[in-house]
């Protein structure tokens, strides 16, 4: 045996336990899920070949709004995690006094378990005791008491606005970590040269940003595209299903509703949606960098 084709086995056997391991959590779910899609499978003994019918059934016009409302969500949600979190980590890289101690202000909202922190904006979003309405009354800004949670559009705001509360602390923390890496040469350079604050921002740290901004703005869409927690926590995808994305509806489909072949369907639309757009930002992203266009 050459030495070539023992180092190919070998590093087979290194891959074996990934690989088993891809096929049994991810893999097999995957096609299990998608042949499930096919089929009337409910509570009922019997599960029948339907063929399409469930991919027919989600293309109507409420799902239609489902879809619009999930990546209206997605978008502002991971927009507004992206700015605060590149705010927030040019903040806590100046120096200034206590700086260590504003790093480990900005961790609770991670740290802290995700049901407990969703009750708690539930509780401030609360119309008759909640903190923001009240706050509101004791300002001027409204006549009475305003349940958030009970109106379409602020309810859709409220969750966006928790979402953004929870994954901010992690994306800042990213961030920071990315400044941190640029070389200190480059702003000194800037400096000397009489560049000012905003230009240095400009023209190195977010430039130089680009890589760590791709990497978390893909796993925060993800993340965000499939959130559950928070809007099942607050909503339930209410008012009037205001509040319904794909992944809620998915769930209500198949779990509430227990038509499991139609959910199976809902999810494999999800995971074509994502796997669509991971595609095409990578397309983009690699035009747009100039290190992987060569």
């Amino acid at each position: 045996m050459s030495v070539q084709r023992s180092t190919v086995i070998f590093a087979w056997i290194l891959l074996l336990p990934a690989v088993l391991y891809v096929l049994a959590i991810v893999a097999y779910p995957l096609v299990d899920t998608f042949i499930l899609s096919f089929t009337d499978a409910s509570l009922r003994k019997t599960t029948n070949w339907v063929g399409w019918i469930n991919y027919e059934k989600i293309f109507n016009e409420r799902f239609a709004e489902v879809i619009f409302r999930t990546f209206i969500w997605t978008f502002f949600s991971v927009a507004l995690k992206m700015v605060i979190g590149t705010f927030g980590a040019c903040m806590l890289n100046a120096a200034v006094p206590g700086r260590s101690l504003f790093r480990l202000l900005t961790m609770p909202p991670w740290i802290v378990p995700m049901a407990i922190g969703i009750f708690m904006w539930g509780w401030m979003y609360n119309g008759q005791f909640g903190m923001i309405s009240g706050l509101l009354q004791r300002f001027g800004l409204v006549d009475g008491p305003v349940a958030f949670l009970a109106y379409g559009s602020t309810a859709f705001w409220a969750t966006i606005i928790t979402d953004v509360w929870i994954g901010v602390p992690l994306v800042t923390i990213y961030f920071l970590a990315a400044i941190q890496s640029i070389p200190k040469d480059l702003y000194e350079a800037a400096w000397t040269d009489g560049a000012g604050r905003w230009y240095r921002f400009r023209r190195i740290t977010l430039p130089l940003m680009v890589p760590a901004i791709i990497t978390m703005s893909m796993l925060s869409l993800i993340a965000t595209f499939n959130s559950f927690d928070i809007i099942w926590i607050l909503t339930q995808g209410g008012p009037s299903g205001e509040t319904t994305t794909m992944i809620i509806d998915t769930y209500q489909t198949a779990i509430g509703s227990k038509k499991y072949g139609e959910g199976a369907a809902r999810a494999v639309l999800i995971c074509i949606f994502l796997s669509l757009f991971c595609f095409a930002y990578f397309r983009v992203t690699r035009r747009l960098n100039p290190e992987k266009r060569a």
